[in-house]
């Protein structure tokens, strides 16, 4: 079965919003990490603020590793009630959320990525469909914004798997959720 990863910029304080913020500290160490992450899935599952975000910015991207031609040649899955379609190859989920997605881990084909994406990334977590998490924090305390874990009823259990600190300070964890039977 396909695993589900999310890939996510956070603060220390937990933010996640609009991080513009992480560019001061994103260097070679943070998009090799994010280059292995994206080559090990075929898929990309995003919110529709994210995909509106992406869309815009990624399809006039061009780089020497292969990242812009993966991230722009994908196909996209894309959950949103208010759009009707999407030009950056992208299909629309408008029904049932936690259906279509168990329906996509059951499809071949390698692990599915999420960037971004909270509403979404909360939809899921509610019914432990996401089997890794991959959190890249910067050294920045921001304050204010949208959390990831902001719901004190959520209490999961996570082994760490891997850490890696860059040269710049950021702390990239990555965590399988623990599955209980």
């Amino acid at each position: 079965m396909r695993k589900v990863k999310v890939s996510m910029y956070l603060t220390l304080d937990g933010v996640m919003e609009n991080p513009a913020w992480t560019a001061p500290y994103f260097n070679e160490e943070v998009g090799e990490f994010q280059r292995a992450l994206l080559f090990s899935s075929d898929t990309l599952l995003l919110g529709r603020v994210t995909y509106e975000g992406m869309s815009a910015a990624w399809p006039t991207m061009e780089d020497e590793v292969g990242f812009a031609d993966r991230m722009n040649n994908y196909p996209k899955y894309v959950a949103s009630t208010t759009l009707e379609e999407g030009p950056w190859n992208a299909t629309m989920i408008k029904g049932n959320i936690v259906e279509e997605v168990s329906k996509l881990k059951q499809l071949p084909g390698q692990d599915i990525l999420i960037y971004g994406s909270g509403d979404l990334i909360h939809t899921l977590m509610e019914h432990d469909l996401i089997d890794e998490y991959h959190f890249m924090i910067q050294p920045v305390v921001h304050g204010s914004g949208k959390r990831l874990f902001k719901d004190e009823s959520y209490t999961k259990g996570f082994k760490l798997d891997k850490v890696q600190t860059t040269s710049t300070g950021v702390s990239i964890l990555s965590y399988q959720l623990e599955k209980t039977n």
